[in-house]
């Protein structure tokens, strides 16, 4: 008989993100118990996978995590839990304040997050940087475009998926030149068609990690430069030819790079930033999501 003493704090394993602490508290014989750390706002999310037929129990410690289902939210709170056998739709969880929970799972799935999806979260926030921008920028992002989704009533599988693209649009720029990125003058012709290989680059990046939610992935990132009109690239999409998550990523991503101050560059005032995104409507963005994002604007 094997056993084994744990105190509080002593783990197999550990990652962190902006938001989460996720670590691994016991493994074996296929089955894996991850304990989580999520500071309020932080979304996660359990995702049906083709194949998928491990059982899955999640126990909360402490706080509040909000189940948001379709029909109604289902607050979570000390000592409750909820227990899947081959789940077949998106579950989609977010913290209501600083929460702990153990999520038990019968088949090994931690290191999803300490391998190629953390390696890719730390590329993207690198690169801002390296962009001129804050470290806060992809989290941004992919907060903002989830205030869109969700006001535009996107499913939980949806909101997943833009949860990633908005964290990860600019994971292409790992293949951009550093000269390039950090330049603080106006780019060449030529050194402005370089920048704009970072859609596809980006989502070749994502293709190749793998996994079949980050294909996905990389398909809205390969088109969140592309314009309503049929003028960005790099295919020249227009209209309802772009995905929808895409296009909210467009406009969010505008209204981010106009409003916070960057080493060559002051930030405008929010509401001059919002005029110019209305102003746009129809020919750079989506007039729809134009539409839903001014209506949020008191939260942004």
């Amino acid at each position: 008989m094997d056993i084994s003493i744990k105190r509080k704090g002593d783990y197999i394993e550990s990652v962190s993100t902006k938001g989460a602490v996720i670590s691994l508290v016991s493994s074996g014989d296929g089955t894996e118990i991850i304990h989580h750390k999520l500071e309020s706002g932080f979304r996660w999310y359990i995702a049906p996978e083709e194949g998928w037929l491990a059982l899955e129990y999640v126990h909360i410690l402490s706080g509040e995590l909000v189940w948001q289902k379709q029909d109604g939210d289902v607050v979570l709170k000390s000592g409750d839990s909820i227990t899947a056998y081959m789940l077949t739709e998106m579950a989609n969880f977010i913290a209501a304040q600083e929460t702990e929970f153990l999520y038990i799972v019968s088949r090994p799935y931690f290191h999803n997050y300490s391998g190629s999806i953390q390696k890719l979260f730390d590329f993207a926030v690198n690169i801002e940087e390296k962009d001129g921008y804050t470290s806060d920028h992809c989290d941004r992002i992919k907060r903002l475009s989830l205030l869109v989704g969700e006001k535009m009533g996107l499913s939980s599988y949806e909101l997943y998926i833009l949860n990633l693209a908005g964290f990860l649009h600019d994971i292409g720029k790992t293949k951009i030149p550093e000269h390039i990125l950090n330049k603080p003058s106006k780019l060449t012709d030529e050194e402005y068609e370089q920048m704009k290989l970072h859609t596809t680059y980006g989502k070749r990046l994502l293709h190749e990690s793998g996994i079949p939610d980050l294909r996905l992935v990389g398909d809205v990132v390969e088109q969140h430069h592309e314009r309503y009109d049929g003028k960005g690239y790099p295919h020249r999409l227009q209209g309802d030819q772009i995905s929808k998550l895409a296009a909210i990523i467009a406009v969010v991503d505008s209204y981010d790079a106009m409003t916070i101050d960057r080493v060559y560059q002051k930030g405008r005032p929010r509401d001059e930033a919002l005029q110019e995104i209305e102003r746009f409507s129809g020919t750079m963005y989506n007039p729809d999501i134009v539409k839903v994002f001014l209506s949020i604007s008191d939260q942004l």
